[in-house]
């Protein structure tokens, strides 16, 4: 797996950090996303699939491998 964020759709809501703060986090100027691991290990792999559904700017995505 691997993943991509699109800060430009962002809309800081949080939620991914909220579902895999391994992965995501929250910038401290604007709030937008900030991927922390581009290639998330297997244990990560349901959480980043349910951040990415649940993220109201459709901002991430996975790209299976």
């Amino acid at each position: 797996m691997r993943v991509s964020v699109d800060r430009d759709r962002c809309c800081s809501s949080g939620q991914c950090v909220g579902v895999v703060p391994e992965v995501f986090d929250q910038s401290e100027d604007d709030g937008a996303v900030l991927l922390l691991d581009a290639e998330p290990g297997e244990r990560w792999h349901a959480g980043v699939r349910l951040a990415a559904g649940i993220c109201p700017g459709r901002a991430i995505t996975v790209h299976e491998t």
